[in-house]
């Protein structure tokens, strides 16, 4: 299977070759080996969406996780794209993909974006009501189901640590998702009034675990077979449809779901693995500094996107950080700049 899969990323990268259309072109990365130590390690599967708006993120993300990772070719990358996107589009982005990476094990899975499209109700920002933004609620049925657990990573983060740690969480009896959790967060900003005075809605977060506490949807490490079982699709469609169709409950696109769902039912891992929030608020995006303590992952959630702000000269501080990773080709730019994360 990784044989096939390379030889599809070699082809495609010879249409990157041929032209990249309307995306723009990437520098291949340095190539990772396992170091030593990595025989009988496991499979880790990571999934990420891929698309136009946040390709350029995404690759910047593959290339942090192997950069750190003591066992790089023991990781399978899980890449969904929209099946709104024409076919054509499609081949520009597995191209870009296999420009990049061109030994990469990666598939690249369809989302049927016709399952979330009258379940999507607008929110403060617009990047938040596209369908694929709602693909992580459906991981369970895009993946294969020798898949049976699944590290979710969002397209606009670094991992600066050694990914094989967040994925030996261990997620005890029952938990089907780990993530960290901030429970110093106005948990009840998530809802609206109407939520809130509505005694059945709120009557959801009765009976937890632990108190309700946010987390944030952009790491997640979820067992897939639990997921199955749990019907936690279904669960979290229910509230997609609730807001839909009885009542505005929230504002914030496809977290709030989450939260009903797992609110005080989440295994807890520890904050550096979601240095949350450096793009800012959803409005104005502006600059953040770090949260107080280690970091092992970097996330650039709210409005502000490095790349971006790179791009209009007007970077954060912690935008350094991003741009060493940054696979952009540069027309004069040194392919050996790489170095500085090889």
């Amino acid at each position: 299977m990784r044989v096939l899969v390379v030889v599809l990323l070699a082809a495609a990268a010879a249409v990157a070759a041929a032209g990249g259309g309307d995306l723009p072109e990437f520098r291949e990365a340095p190539a990772f080996r396992n170091g030593a130590g990595c025989a009988g390690a496991p499979t880790i599967h990571i999934a990420m969406t891929l698309d136009g708006t946040y390709l350029r993120g995404s690759l910047a993300g593959v290339l942090s996780v192997l950069r750190h990772a003591a066992c790089p070719e023991s990781i399978d990358f899980h890449f969904v794209a929209s099946s709104a996107s024409p076919a054509r589009r499609l081949a520009r982005l597995r191209a870009a993909l296999a420009a990049a990476f061109p030994t990469l094990p990666a598939t690249v899975h369809r989302f049927d974006a016709r399952l979330v499209r009258g379940k999507i109700s607008s929110s403060v920002r617009r990047a938040l009501d596209q369908p694929l933004n709602y693909a992580r609620i459906y991981l369970a049925d895009i993946l294969p189901r020798s898949v049976s657990r699944v590290l979710y990573l969002d397209s606009d983060l670094l991992v600066v640590d050694d990914v094989a740690r967040l994925w030996a969480t261990d997620l005890g009896p029952d938990a089907a998702l780990a993530a960290p959790e901030y429970c110093h967060a106005n948990f009840t900003s998530y809802f609206t009034d109407a939520f809130w005075r509505h005694g059945e809605y709120s009557s959801v977060f009765a009976n937890r675990a632990r108190e309700p506490c946010y987390f944030n949807t952009g790491v997640m490490v979820i067992d897939l077979d639990r997921w199955r079982a749990g019907d936690y699709t279904a669960k979290l469609e229910y509230w997609m449809d609730v807001q839909k169709q009885e009542a505005r409950i929230y504002e914030l696109g496809s977290l709030p779901p989450f939260l009903l769902v797992f609110a005080g039912e989440v295994k807890a891992v520890q904050h550096r693995w979601n240095q949350h929030g450096l793009g800012g608020d959803n409005v104005a995006g502006q600059c953040r500094e770090l949260h107080p303590g280690p970091v092992s992952l970097l996330h650039w959630s709210g409005k502000g996107k490095p790349w971006l702000r790179l791009d209009a000269g007007r970077p954060c501080p912690l935008d350094a950080l991003w741009a060493p990773y940054d696979l952009l080709r540069r027309r004069g730019a040194r392919d050996d700049l790489l170095a500085a994360v090889a």
